[in-house]
């Protein structure tokens, strides 16, 4: 039976447009691009997660508003369970940390990047929130 991993990642908009990072090329599905979150750690609960990686990974304090989706994917690794939720960038400037690039997007050119495939359903029921606010 294959391991599954419950993973969480942040949706956080600015200004009309959604923070969107793109993996290393030579992490696992490399050079797609994601929300950035990473794996909940034991005992933590998702929300204290999300906010963990999002100040790993981009080095912002961010808070976390509500679940916007969940999905699950079976990569050949894993089965990852993937929950997103939408956030508010509360202090700092987005940085690379973990990832080689960086993109604030409006809702209408999400899918001119090639999304990490658990991703993609909240990228989805995000375009078809537009014009308004991913709220």
């Amino acid at each position: 039976m294959p391991t599954t991993l419950h993973v969480v990642a942040a949706i956080i908009q600015n200004e009309n447009k959604i923070l969107c990072v793109q993996r290393l090329d030579s992490a696992i599905n490399g050079s797609d691009w994601e929300f950035p979150g990473g794996k909940i750690e034991p005992g933590e609960t998702p929300e204290n997660a999300l906010i963990r990686e999002v100040q790993e990974e981009i080095g912002c304090l961010i808070s976390v508003r509500k679940e916007f989706s969940q999905t699950t994917y079976a990569y050949d690794f894993a089965n990852v369970h993937l929950t997103c939720f939408l956030c508010d960038l509360i202090h700092g400037t987005p940085a690379l940390h973990v990832h080689q690039a960086m993109k604030w997007l409006p809702l209408d050119e999400l899918s001119d990047l090639t999304w990490s495939p658990a991703n993609l359903p909240a990228v989805h029921k995000l375009q078809k929130k537009m014009p308004n606010r991913a709220d």
